[in-house]
């Protein structure tokens, strides 16, 4: 729950920006006691991270984080964005 102080109020969808500028919307839940993003496997999944990658987030706007991908090489990740299944992408 230490993330949810950096808000005034927790928003209910999170637009996640790659470095190639593509987004991708995930739905905020708060479950348990823990901030949970919906959507995140399927992210996940379409760019590939992988178990010993590292994945940074960085709030630029009040419902948009900025996500950088690591691999597990410390190499960052350059993720192209064409082929994202319309169902899950953002659009602006």
């Amino acid at each position: 729950m230490d993330f949810t102080k950096h808000f005034i109020a927790v928003p209910t969808e999170f637009k996640l920006r790659n470095n190639t500028d593509c987004s991708w919307r995930v739905t905020v839940k708060i479950m348990n006691g823990k901030v949970t993003l919906q959507g995140w496997a399927t992210y996940a999944a379409v760019h590939q991270i992988k178990i010993g990658y590292m994945v940074t987030f960085k709030l630029v706007t009040p419902d948009t984080l900025k996500v950088i991908i690591f691999d597990d090489e410390g190499t960052e990740v350059v993720n192209k964005c064409g082929k994202h299944d319309e169902a899950f992408a953002a659009r602006d």
